[in-house]
């Protein structure tokens, strides 16, 4: 295959809590004023992402995935996981609250929704004046008391809240409890899941007054009632991957980008990055691109060698 950074079209999903901060923030081109999320890479069943750029233009990825797979994929991903691409990219915008949720593991998705389990992290972009996150319990619970304070609607009593800033890193381990608040544009790698349970939604309604679905039982055994260390710190070092993030489903590094740099990569994984500030020229030999804030980039395991120039802060995810 001919091998080129490809760029694929957002798959915007308006959201009770959403804004319009992924147009007035992010230049993308969204419709409503309740846009909460802009699925940027994805092969979800029923949204799986289009490529928007070169001579792959109009395929889905899957069909790319199906007839390039060690080309796209990497060699290492692809005896790994087969014809699957594993993770899920997104931008959000928490106009409101986002409701407190959870997310099951690999092997409970896989024996209730024949699905991955939804690991995850969050990058701040953009953060209000006292936004905040809420992730994990204060102290550790017992399902008996979390039960309690979800009937008496204290349940925010005994979550852990934490104030944001711009570059703040969360990693939220399957079981976490958590809610993006509201004020915050967030980053989001996850691993290829849909699979949320919903606990409490603030007894909102939608236009036809109707509150959405919970889901408190299948969160249950579900959530992890262990306190967590989920804020990660990392370093910041101009013109080198930064690690902010390792698991056993992705890395994620930060590249502060100030200059020129040259990838050499192995053909092991493909490379994702997400430019979170700035723009910046991915050079290929004679092929130059450009991007800028709010961009996603999806760098097929096979493209090895390249350059990065420009002046930008970008994510830089891959599988080790």
């Amino acid at each position: 295959m001919k091998a080129y950074p490809l760029q694929f079209k957002p798959i915007f999903k308006e959201r009770i809590w959403g804004g319009t901060k992924l147009k007035t923030y992010l230049n993308k081109a969204i419709t409503s004023n309740i846009t909460g999320e802009s699925w940027e890479i994805s092969t979800v069943e029923n949204d799986v992402s289009i490529v928007a750029n070169g001579i792959f233009k109009g395929k889905d990825l899957n069909e790319l995935i199906k007839e390039y797979p060690s080309e796209i994929l990497g060699t290492s991903v692809y005896a790994t996981y087969g014809k699957q691409f594993p993770l899920l990219f997104k931008y959000l915008d928490a106009r409101e609250d986002l409701s407190i949720q959870v997310h099951p593991n690999d092997e409970l998705a896989m024996k209730r929704h024949h699905s991955f389990g939804k690991t995850e992290m969050w990058y701040v972009m953009q953060a209000d004046r006292d936004a905040s996150l809420i992730v994990g319990f204060k102290e550790k619970e017992s399902p008996e008391q979390f039960l309690k304070n979800v009937h008496d609607k204290t349940l925010l009593n005994i979550l852990d809240t934490k104030k944001v800033h711009v570059g703040d890193v969360f990693f939220l381990n399957t079981g976490t409890i958590h809610a993006i608040g509201a004020g915050n544009v967030i980053a989001e790698i996850q691993q290829t899941s849909d699979i949320t349970y919903r606990i409490y939604d603030f007894d909102r309604v939608d236009a036809n007054g109707n509150q959405r679905e919970l889901h408190l039982d299948l969160a249950l055994e579900a959530i992890n009632y262990d306190t967590v260390e989920a804020q990660k710190t990392y370093a910041k070092v101009d013109n080198v991957s930064n690690e902010m993030v390792r698991c056993n489903y992705f890395t994620t590094n930060m590249i502060p980008l100030n200059g020129t740099i040259t990838i050499n990569k192995t053909i092991d994984s493909f490379t994702v990055y997400m430019c979170v500030e700035g723009d910046f020229h991915l050079i290929d030999n004679d092929d130059t691109y450009t991007y800028s804030k709010g961009d996603t980039v999806l760098i097929p395991a096979s493209l090895t060698d390249f350059q990065l120039n420009g002046k930008a802060t970008l994510l830089e995810i891959y599988i080790s």
